[in-house]
Order: C-alpha cells, then sequence, then structure tokens
C-alpha cells in the first residue's frame, strides 16, 4: 500500500515551526512521508533540519507583507509569486493528501498553490487574533484550527474550530537534574529561565543584566538571550548560564526552571503552562507588532497563570517588583495551573488535520 504524503509549512520564528516539530514524530509513526516547505534562510530550516535531518526540506522563495512603508513591498510580491510557482512544481512532484501549514509569510505562496492544485489544507492559528499571513491564506484553507476559543469570532463559523495547544511531547521528558548539570548549577537556589525569543529581546536582556548582581543573591538564571546578543564578561559569572539559543536542550531547561520570564508567544506560555511553570510575561509591544502578544499575555493573567508587566513599564525596580510578586505567588500559581484543562496531545492534532486527507 502506498504511504500517504503530507506537506508541512510554516516559518519565520520559532513559533511558526514548533507545532511542526510536535507532530511529526506522529506523523512517523503513521507511516506518512513528510514533505517541508520553508525559506532559503528562516529559522525553519535550521529548526528541522537539526531535528529531522531526514526529512526533505523544500526552500522557496517569500516575502513580507509590511503594514508600513517600505521600498521591499514593491519588489516581495514578485518573491511571493515565485514561492508560488516553486511551491506549485513541489506539490505536483510530491502529489501530497493534505498540507498543514503553521502560518508565517512562507506559508502563504503553499496554501494558495494547494488551493490551486486541489490538495486539502489546513490551518493553526496560535493567537488571539489572526495574523497578516494567515488572514491572507484563509480563503484558500479547508478547516482553520485555533488555540484560543476568542479566535473563533475573528473566523468564518463554516470552517473554524478551537483545537486548544499542542505540546511536543518531548518537553515533558525532560529532566531537572540533566539541566542543572548543563548549566553548572547545584541546586541551593531557585532556577530562573529567561526566554525573549528565538531572535532574543534587548528589553529583557536589559532587564535581567541590569538586576543580575540582586537576582543572583536568590536566584541562579538561566538567560537565552537571542541570536547574537550574548555579553562575553558575563560569561563566568557563578549561577549564571547564557545561551543564544537551544534546541535539545530546552526540555531540561525547563524542568530545571522554578520561574519562567519569557515573551508571550503563545506556543511557549502554553508550554510553560503545561509544565506548570509559573511565568512573568513581558508582551511585545504594538509598536512591535500587531498586538497579539498582549492579547495572549491578558488572557493568561485573567485565568490566574500568568503575571504580566508591560514593556513600556519595565524599569529595573519595576521588573524586581513583578518577580517579587510571581515568586510570593507561586504555590498558588501551580494550584490554579493544576486545574486547567490540558493542552491536546500531538497525536490529536494529527487525527484532526490527517482527517482532511484526500
Amino acid at each position: 500500500m502506498k504511504k500517504k504524503t503530507i506537506v508541512l509549512t510554516g516559518g519565520g520564528t520559532a513559533g511558526h515551526v514548533s507545532l511542526n516539530q510536535a507532530i511529526i514524530p506522529t506523523l512517523e509513526e503513521q507511516s506518512f512521508e513528510i514533505h517541508y516547505i520553508g525559506s532559503k534562510d528562516g529559522i525553519e530550516l535550521e529548526l528541522i533540519r537539526d531535528a529531522f535531518p531526514h526529512i526533505t526540506y523544500h526552500a522557496i522563495s517569500s516575502g513580507k507583507l509590511r503594514r508600513y512603508a517600505s521600498v521591499k513591498n514593491f519588489t516581495d510580491p514578485l518573491r511571493v509569486m515565485k514561492g508560488l510557482l516553486e511551491a506549485l512544481f513541489i506539490l505536483k512532484k510530491v502529489k501530497p493528501s493534505v498540507i498543514f501549514s503553521k502560518g508565517g509569510f512562507v506559508s502563504v505562496p503553499v496554501v494558495m498553490a494547494g488551493k490551486i492544485a486541489n490538495i486539502p489544507v489546513v490551518i493553526h492559528e496560535s493567537d488571539v487574533t489572526p495574523g497578516l499571513a494567515n488572514k491572507i491564506a484563509m480563503p484558500f484553507a479547508h478547516h482553520i484550527f485555533t488555540v484560543f476559543q476568542e479566535t473563533l469570532k475573528h473566523l468564518p463559523s463554516e470552517k473554524s474550530s478551537c483545537s486548544g495547544s499542542i505540546i511536543r511531547s518531548e518537553l515533558f521528558e525532560g529532566r531537572k537534574e540533566t539541566g542543572m548539570r548543563l548549566c553548572g548549577f547545584e541546586g541551593f537556589k531557585p532556577v530562573l529561565l529567561i526566554m525573549g525569543g528565538s531572535q532574543g529581546s534587548a528589553v529583557v536582556n536589559d532587564a535581567i543584566r541590569s538586576n543580575l548582581p540582586k537576582l543572583l543573591e536568590k536566584y541562579d538564571v538561566i538567560h537565552l538571550c537571542g541570536k547574537g546578543k550574548l555579553d562575553e564578561s558575563l560569561n563566568n559569572i557563578r549561577g549564571y548560564k547564557q545561551y543564544e539559543y537551544v534546541t535539545h536542550e530546552l526540555p531540561d531547561l525547563l524542568h530545571a526552571a522554578n520561574i519562567i520570564i519569557s515573551r508571550a508567544g503563545s506556543n511557549s506560555i502554553f508550554e510553560f503552562l503545561a509544565l506548570r511553570k509559573p511565568m512573568l510575561l513581558i508582551p511585545l509591544t504594538k509598536l512591535q507588532s500587531r498586538g497579539d502578544q498582549l492579547l495572549n499575555a491578558q488572557i493568561f493573567k485573567k485565568h490566574g497563570w500568568a503575571s504580566v508587566i508591560e514593556e513600556e513599564e519595565v524599569t529595573p525596580a519595576s521588573f524586581m517588583a513583578a518577580l517579587e510578586d510571581v515568586k510570593e505567588r507561586t504555590e498558588h500559581i501551580q494550584q490554579v495551573m493544576e486545574s486547567s484543562e490540558f493542552p491536546k496531545t500531538p497525536n490529536e492534532m494529527v487525527s484532526l488535520i490527517t482527517s482532511y486527507a484526500k
């Protein structure tokens, strides 16, 4: 019997790749032939090839559709059209029975090509309101799944449903002891894990580094500071371990953490929720984004899963006060988390996606 083939797409940020990473092992268990379509130089290329080197990765041209004036607004549509033609060629060659898109601008030409080639397309939207790429892609989709119930009011009701968040199974396999050993921590202090996103955050990094002596009085600190944002002068400070970005180490570092400080990307904060980790969220502002992280953070605050400090409010003193509040309420936050509905498994998500396969 011939294997069924699935095409996965999504990229630009780690959040647009993580769900695809989560479902790949289940797809392999179910004997799907998997192809990934991404950009030529996006983070998805590194993440997929690093974790799944045996999967065929197809690189296409893509362009970013901006809400602001830029000369690239005139040239990027041509790159999208080129990507559309490249995606069509790939789809005709591999003949997938279904396409799953996690979003990001590289997914737009793939989804459009799927519609042209009469291949079912399933989209997943992680944030409260749909991103621009998914807004463009949605008319070409057979179905759209969401993480938040609140998102459904922004989508066509006849082809949308809430699947909830999907958590990578390997995150539950992390070991605290391994994480502590990786960082050289002795275990005498609670561990603070800082995640500023794959590109890092100057505001979050500055808040940590300006308060580092005070933080180290109470915590051991793991700092994921982003590509090119290491501070070499801090390399040998006891109780402080910095990384640009991690992949295989992440499950162990998450299990070692007692409190997490993070941006408010949907995939990440639901992972922290699933692992029952109290969190202090510093969402991207509307000046840097469309405001999706602000909405994500407010929903988590409303449910009692997180504390929130907005970027404009961050000073060394306000940051320390917000962190102290989370520390004092750690037990209560974890109790609230325990009563929350657990996210779906990758197996459940795969069943939903493949139900649309031809």
